[in-house]
């Protein structure tokens, strides 16, 4: 799943780095690396929440979408509440994760208050 959405991004257009889990990411990250980050709510190690939360101390700018098989409303809230940019279950719709990548990175043909996905 990972290269698949590694793949997809860069159809966009955009450079994409792929990290086997959160530890992986928090070892090369450094304060204005990344322009952003797109993690799955389950990762090996540490949740894709816990490492939104620690971004949040970390890198503040650094804006996250974290993607999930889970549908429930309760996982979305805590997600989006915790200051995740977006929340898209899967399967992914490209053209919604194509909006929230533009919305992420502050580029023409985002939108301001991204649709859920």
């Amino acid at each position: 799943m990972r290269e698949a959405l590694a793949e997809l991004i860069e159809v966009f257009a955009f450079a994409c780095l792929t990290f086997d889990g959160s530890e992986s990411f928090l070892a090369a990250h450094t304060p204005g690396r990344f322009a952003g980050l797109v993690t799955d709510l389950n990762l090996l190690g540490e949740s894709g929440l816990l490492l939104q939360q620690r971004m949040k101390t970390l890198d503040p700018a650094l804006p996250v979408i974290i993607i999930s098989a889970q549908t429930d409303p309760a996982t979305r809230a805590r997600v989006l509440a915790s200051g995740a940019l977006a929340y898209l279950t899967k399967p992914i719709n490209d053209q919604v994760l194509l909006r929230h990548l533009h919305a992420a990175l502050g580029e023409a043909g985002g939108s301001q208050t991204p649709e859920p996905g």
